[in-house]
């Protein structure tokens, strides 16, 4: 299930460390992985709070590359155990969270190679909580208006193909390079820019349907990248 404190401490201990968990949030990611690597077995609280930053983002972006809510908190776990466990080889040379979104990206990328060929099941159950770049602002008046968008922006995900809604998500959501896409799948440099671009054509198609709000903008947008140029 969804990562917590209970995960990595156990329930007496948790209840004993909150207050010293609550202090270390204030800290930088470099100093928790600096602490988190130092630390002695069984001393998991630096860990634990890198985990309750990061999970958030790490869930959504999980249910959205591989479009199952089911899996999600599963890969999320996994993604967090894989990185927890191999902070004493992190050199420092990129941000903590740029290595994290790698392992991550890998680890979601492994599990869709592993789905091929399998038929996916309709998505109707609540969608999970969306990252931050795919929220639209909370205000009361617009939080029903809000909720139907997240809503449709994940239905629409899940109705694109792996082969364009990954390089979207990679591109707009987690924000990578267009060489570093290519990199990650595998495929050129012209290809991941074509990919991009038909799939945000197939987002804006599939988002303005009949059926639904064609005034409201497309996630992409929201992250800042739907227009840019390809």
């Amino acid at each position: 299930g969804r990562l917590r404190r209970g995960d990595f401490l156990c329930e007496d201990e948790s209840k004993k460390e909150e207050g010293a968990l609550d202090d270390l949030q204030e800290k930088s990611d470099e100093e928790l992985v600096q602490m988190a690597a130092a630390a002695p077995p069984g001393d998991l609280r630096a860990a634990e709070s890198l985990v309750l930053r990061h999970q958030r983002r790490v869930l959504a972006n999980c249910r959205y590359l591989t479009r199952s809510p089911g899996d999600a908190e599963d890969l999320a776990q996994e993604v967090f155990v894989k990185a927890i466990f191999s902070l004493r080889r992190f050199e420092g040379r990129s941000l903590f969270k740029t290595w994290l979104q790698r392992i991550k990206i890998n680890h979601c990328l492994n599990f869709l190679r592993k789905m091929e060929g399998r038929e996916h099941v309709p998505l109707d159950e609540p969608a999970t909580q969306a990252a931050e770049e795919l929220q639209a602002p909370p205000q009361a008046e617009a939080e029903i208006r809000a909720r139907r968008q997240r809503e449709r922006i994940r239905k629409v995900l899940d109705a694109m193909s792996d082969t364009l809604r990954v390089p979207l998500l990679l591109r707009d959501m987690d924000g990578l390079s267009y060489q570093e896409i290519a990199e990650a799948l595998g495929l050129g440099l012209s290809a991941v820019k074509m990919r991009i671009k038909r799939a945000r054509e197939e987002f804006r198609r599939l988002f303005h349907a009949p059926g639904g709000d064609a005034g409201e903008p497309s996630p992409a947008g929201e992250t800042g990248s739907a227009g840019e140029a390809t």
